[in-house]
This record gives C-alpha cells, structure tokens and sequence, in this order.
C-alpha cells in the first residue's frame, strides 16, 4: 500500500457557476423557465451536475433563482450538512425532504412555476441500464397530476450534450479515475492466475480503485472468465447464489471497470490471457487492437461520432469478426453508443427479441474535452476479446489516459 494518502480533485464554486451558466444558456435556447434533474436512482446522476452532489432525488434549478435539492430522507440532507461542517462547501443552500412526487410539485409551486415550461433531464435517458428512462413511474404521475397547468419537455438528449465537453476541474476528475483505473488493472494482471477464484480479481480490483478515495458507477465491474463466452455483466454470484468461477489455462479474464470521481466516470476493459491462447481468440485479440488503433488514429476535433465509429469497425470487415457490445462510446455521460453491424447478419444469439433495438445512432461533432471510452470487443462464434481503455479528444487529436488495459496482457 502507498505510504501517501491519495486525495481525488475537487470542485470549486468557480466550477459551478460556470455549470450553472451553461445550464441557462440550455433553458433560454429552448424557453424554459426551470429545469427538474433526475437523480433518483439514475446511473448518470443528473442531478449532480448542478449540485455536485447525490441524493437519489432531483434538483428543481430556476432560469431565476436558487436550486433546491429534493430527497427523499432527512439523513441525505444531514450527510451534506456533516460535510460543510467540515470545510467542504456545497453549490446548494437549500436541501428538502419531499417524499412524493406531489410534495415536489408544492415546491415548484411556491417557486411560482406551477404555470411554467419545465425541461425535463432524465425521462428518457438513453444510457445502460436506463432505456426505460430514470424517473420513477409514480413519482413522474404525482407530479404531472399536481401541475395541470405546467408545460413539461423532456431535453435528457440536449442536456446529455452540454454535459459532454469537459472544463480543466472536470478533466482533472476524469484523468485521477483513469489513474485508478490504471492501478486496477495492474492488480488485476497480478492475481489472475489458475487456481483463482472470480471473486479474487473482483474484490482485488475494487479495493484498488477505493483505495484512490473515489467510488465506482453501477454496475461498479462487469466480468467474465473461460476460453470462450458470450456472457457479459455483473458477475452471477454477485446476485444469486452460484460460486464464483475458478480461473484455468486458457482462459481470458475480461473485466470492465468503470471509477467514478465527482461524476466523472471512466471505463476500462481489461483482458488477461492465462496462456496458451486458441487461435480463434488470438485472431479476435489482433482485430481488436487493430480496431484500437484504427479509432486512435481516426479521433480529432471536427470528426463526426458516426465517422469514429466508422473508422473503429474498418478491421472487422476483412476478418469476419463481428462486435458484440459498442466499439466505443461518450462518458459523462454515456449516450452515444458506437455500434456496429458488420458480419453480424448470420450471428444467432439463440435469444427471443421482441420489438425494435432501443439504441439511437448519433453524429455529434466531436470537440476538444469530450471523453470517450474505446472499447473495440471482436467476437467469432462464442469466442469474444474485449479490449479498450480512456481517450480524450485534444485541440489537435486525442489523448489515450490508459495503456495496461489497450491490449491483451499474456501470462505464461
């Protein structure tokens, strides 16, 4: 363990203002007189972007006026008093306990706004784990009841945009989570062995990252292990009662991680080859790091996202691979997804799709500050390498924050 103590950047009032402001220049492009930030249970927590903090609530922010922190218990509101106490400043003054959506309405009202136009962050949030939106069904018709007469425009699109271009504190955040995400992945590289146990590497990894003071966004890792598997998410014995895997010759151990400074999140996939490799995952392993390459190559201000991803699928097509998950995607947040359907016309997952795919297709233009995770993953038959680590876009390039990660670590 290092002998210093490890201290995540933090944000300034100056930070906020310039947030606050952005956030306003939105509400009159758009004519809005308030804006409602889903925090609630939602993975990009909305709501921290104006308050610099968490409550599984939401933030009314006034076009005029303060902010009001809504949560649902008096302990959130105590939480944040205890770190004033202490010297750290919050954005918000004013923190309540509204334990409906109706109570929340009485606060929209007393702010005058009961007749308004309020944007809406967080109905229709696109970002794992929340296509079906981050707000809460009952709390949404309590609300919507109680206000007849105000006039409600879901903007999670154009909010998830002003949120994309980082200023220097956010990328201060974002550059110590990809430190930390780095550090796991050497530990990772350390303890995968034959004989070890998943929940070795996952818990190695985590203490790893909360060692650096920063959390992890849900669902904190996602991991896999054995010669070849589609399977891919929270590692099952997390949530039901089934033993973990135990590591063996010839397996990959892949491992998305995904610290969380502030709200800055970054994301790593970190694979281990428990060598010897079957050729099969060797192939996936060149056409992955080639598909790395290629989007290195490919990223720089003024580029379109459908360009990058473009550029990103080029090696699958010669190879046959096919790519089971995004190639690369937005961080802060985590909306545009670069998908792609090379080869895949005759893969058969074997499973039941009812209605059409939920992911929209986007081309923003990409500007300097922006964060995305490269994640190029190449899959034949079950066999799958997934590879991929931080990369920020520069005044004339990018940037990668993460190396250990960017390729297959072999071990003998």
């Amino acid at each position: 363990m290092a002998s210093s103590r490890l201290e995540p950047p933090v944000l300034s009032l100056a930070e906020r203002d310039r947030r606050w402001a952005r956030a306003r220049h939105l509400m009159r492009e758009h004519e809005l007189d308030a804006l409602l930030l889903a925090g609630f249970r939602a993975r990009e927590m909305y709501e921290s972007y104006i308050s610099d903090d968490y409550n599984e609530g939401c933030v009314l922010f006034p076009l005029e006026g303060e902010p009001v922190v809504l949560t649902w218990a008096h302990l959130r509101v105590l939480r944040a008093q205890y770190s004033r106490e202490r010297g750290h400043a919050l954005w918000v003054e004013d923190y309540r306990v509204t334990a409906s959506g109706s109570a929340v309405a009485e606060v929209v009202a007393e702010k005058r706004l009961a007749e308004s136009r309020i944007g809406v962050v967080g109905l229709s949030s696109q970002a794992p784990t929340e296509l079906y939106g981050a707000i809460p069904a009952n709390f949404w018709l309590e609300l919507t009841a109680s206000l007849p007469k105000a006039r409600f425009r879901d903007v999670s699109e154009e909010f998830s945009y002003l949120m994309l271009a980082k200023s220097d504190e956010e990328m201060a955040q974002v550059r110590y989570a990809a430190k930390a995400a780095e550090a796991a992945c050497r530990v990772i590289a350390e303890v995968s062995a034959p004989g070890v146990g998943e929940e070795v590497v996952f818990a190695e990894a985590t203490r790893e990252i909360l060692r650096h003071g920063i959390g992890l966004r849900y669902p904190m890792i996602v991991m896999n292990s054995g010669p070849h598997t589609l399977s891919w998410g929270p590692p099952r014995w997390t949530t039901r009662g089934e033993p973990p895997r135990v590591l063996a010759r010839g397996d990959l151990v892949q491992a998305e991680l995904m610290p969380l400074c502030g709200n800055q999140e970054v994301q790593v996939q970190m694979c281990v080859a428990l060598d010897p490799l079957d050729e099969t995952n060797r192939k996936c392993e060149r056409v992955a790091r080639a598909s790395y390459e290629a989007g290195l190559k490919a990223l720089k201000p003024g580029i379109k996202f459908s360009d990058l991803v473009a550029a990103m699928e080029e090696p699958f097509k010669s190879a046959g691979c096919w790519a089971y998950t995004p190639l690369v995607h937005s961080l802060g947040p985590h909306f545009m997804a670069g998908r792609t359907r090379i080869n895949m016309e005759k893969v058969d997952f074997g499973v039941r799709f009812v209605g059409a795919p939920a992911a929209r297709e986007r081309n923003a233009v990409l500007e300097p500050g922006m964060v995305f995770a490269f994640e190029p993953n190449a899959c034949l038959d079950r066999h799958r390498v997934n590879i991929g680590g931080t990369v920020i876009v520069t005044a004339n390039g990018c940037e990668e924050l993460n190396h250990i990660p960017t390729e297959v670590t072999h071990k003998q």
